[in-house]
């Protein structure tokens, strides 16, 4: 079994998407994927579970707690490292009592799945505070003080250059990132998605700007080939991770993909990444997706997406005339056998829709 955990930087999914959620089954077959091609973790932060966000005081039920012990069983005999994200809504907008308390309690819940990383999550959440940044860099160091993972990371409420954050989350405080370079304990990973929300390079120039600015290397949160937001939840984001990403290796913390609504068909980007690590100037991204399409999902049905693959990732079902669809359909109901192709189907019927809480696209 192949693993990166000796190699820089750490890469591995973030279940962080909004929308249709995988199932329990999807998520344990995801560890044996994750370690045969050398991821080394998988962090468990879907944006419907509420107990991780807007009532992320209350524990889970007990059948959910209960499908996560057993998740994080099927992960650690993977030898895949198992993460939690916590998203404690508003936690620094309720002044009428002090939730201290309830995010130590809350914590402690979580430990007794014994995560090998804690995600303290401040994304999706009004930001025009003043002093949010101490304020956010208390809660993470009283995380931190309580939670038993070896790892922390933590993403501020302005995680990117993107105009986007402040139209929709108000006013970034003045010296918000600075202060985190100044305050934050330096063994806290902060996750930043790049100069856009959803990035698709991440510039040399561009990383060592922000490493300067939060007083680290960043951790990036890979929004691609994740597809849930107004306009990309129409399109299926199936091309290998772009050439750049093969010289990212010594310019940040880790690396954090955050998948597709679709778990089957994200293994087609996802192989790639390992690849363009490995191989490095090397790499190319055309023959990684071909060669991965051809592994993954057979001959027949890896030509069939390469022949399809502009009207799938390109144009999108809104751009799809009702022929184009129904042909479409027709041609993917031949691969009976195949979750691939199942999941295109089910994507081409609009079994995935669009979730209006996803703002940042």
């Amino acid at each position: 079994m192949h693993t990166n955990e000796n190699c820089t930087p750490p890469f591995g999914i973030i279940e962080g998407f909004f929308g249709r959620s995988w199932s329990w089954e999807d998520r344990k077959k995801y560890a044996q994927f994750l370690a045969l091609n050398e991821y080394s973790f998988y962090i468990y932060a879907p944006k419907d579970d509420k107990n991780l966000r807007k009532n992320w005081q209350t524990d889970w039920p007990v059948d959910v707690k209960k499908s996560l012990a057993d998740l994080r069983r099927v992960y650690r005999a993977a030898n895949v490292r198992f993460g939690i994200g916590l998203s404690p809504h508003e936690i620094y907008l309720d002044n009428s009592h002090d939730q201290r308390a309830q995010l130590d309690q809350r914590i402690k819940q979580i430990n007794q799945l014994e995560p090998d990383i804690l995600c303290i999550l401040f994304d999706d959440m009004r930001g025009d505070i003043p002093g949010l940044a101490q304020i956010q860099i208390d809660i993470a160091h009283q995380a931190a003080a309580t939670s038993n993972a070896k790892k922390i990371i933590f993403c501020p409420t302005y995680y990117s250059f993107d105009p986007v954050l402040e139209r929709v989350f108000g006013a970034m405080p003045e010296q918000y990132w600075q202060t985190f370079a100044q305050q934050l304990d330096k063994s806290i990973d902060m996750f930043w998605t790049g100069e856009k929300v959803c990035s698709t390079n991440y510039p040399t120039e561009h990383l060592a700007q922000v490493a300067e600015l939060i007083g680290r290397k960043p951790f990036i949160w890979d929004n691609y080939p994740v597809n849930d937001g107004a306009v990309k939840s129409n399109l299926l984001q199936l091309r290998a991770f772009e050439q750049g990403h093969s010289q990212l290796a010594d310019k940040i913390a880790g690396h954090a993909v955050n998948p597709m609504n679709q778990p089957w068909l994200s293994q087609i980007p996802l192989a790639s990444l390992p690849l363009a690590y490995r191989e490095k100037e090397n790499y190319l991204a055309d023959a990684a997706f071909t060669s991965i399409c051809n592994n993954l999902c057979g001959n027949e049905l890896a030509e069939q997406l390469q022949r399809d693959i502009h009207q799938l990732q390109d144009l999108g079902l809104k751009k799809l005339t009702q022929h184009e669809r129904q042909a479409l359909q027709t041609t993917y109901k031949q691969f009976t056998n195949s979750p691939y192709a199942q999941e295109i189907i089910a994507w081409l019927n609009d079994e995935y829709q669009f979730d209006p809480a996803c703002l940042t696209e």
